[in-house]
């Protein structure tokens, strides 16, 4: 038995959350043996400053729509609360002053997050302060630091054995246990059109119907993006 509980924290934008997103908690739940998947909304992500992002309460709203029924996922208002700590080297700071004593912490991106990682403010403490899961699709190409080559644990499907046990190292695992790829920018486009029925293809009937009643995504409401 292990001595630590597994906690995953699951960082990004969220908008809006999608099926993609859950599938990757619920996936990497279940593979690495996690107890429970912390969604952690941004207020604004450094890479997306700039660009019209929905107001954080209708981000945060819709994750907990989301995630409501299933206990083993969860929302964290931590970034969304603290405009200051924008950045996942503070996020994973904070995280490992909370749990770190009784939990063993993973940290989830996506392949584009982990080929632009050397981008984030100091990149080299990030991949070495927890373990990270890298979510990629079957046949994609990852590229990443060749400083980080050691911490590498391919679980892809050539090499999807469980993952080992966790030990002093942090690892960065590889996988593409995930089939889905869902496009946020198509959600947004049809939440434009109105098409709010072909919306429940891509997010929850929860996330369609609170994207419907709070017109989100609609031009009366482009002033969201920026508050």
């Amino acid at each position: 038995m292990r001595a630590k509980s597994r906690l995953a924290l699951y960082g990004g934008t969220f908008d809006p959350v999608h099926l993609g997103h859950l599938e990757v908690a619920r996936a990497v739940a279940q593979f690495f043996e996690i107890e429970k998947v912390l969604f952690i909304p941004a207020q604004v992500a450094p890479h997306k400053l700039g660009r019209p992002v929905t107001a954080p309460l209708h981000r945060y709203a819709m994750l907990a729509l989301a995630t409501q029924d299933d206990p083993q996922l969860a929302v964290s208002t931590f970034e969304i609360e603290a405009p200051d700590r924008r950045y996942t080297v503070d996020t994973l700071a904070h995280f490992i002053n909370v749990w770190g004593e009784t939990s063993d912490l993973f940290f989830i991106m996506g392949a584009d997050s982990w080929t632009e990682i050397t981008t984030w403010r100091e990149w080299s403490r990030v991949l070495t302060m927890v373990n990270h899961i890298v979510v990629t699709r079957p046949g994609y190409e990852l590229d990443g630091p060749k400083e980080m080559a050691a911490h590498i644990v391919d679980l892809r499907v050539a090499n999807a054995a469980k993952p080992p046990g966790i030990g002093n190292d942090t690892r960065i695992y590889l996988t593409d246990i995930v089939m889905r790829d869902v496009s946020a920018t198509q959600i947004r486009s049809l939440a434009v059109q109105r098409r709010f029925r072909d919306l429940t293809q891509f997010v929850p009937v929860s996330v369609a119907n609170y994207i419907e009643k709070y017109a989100i995504y609609q031009e009366p409401n482009e002033a969201q993006f920026n508050r």
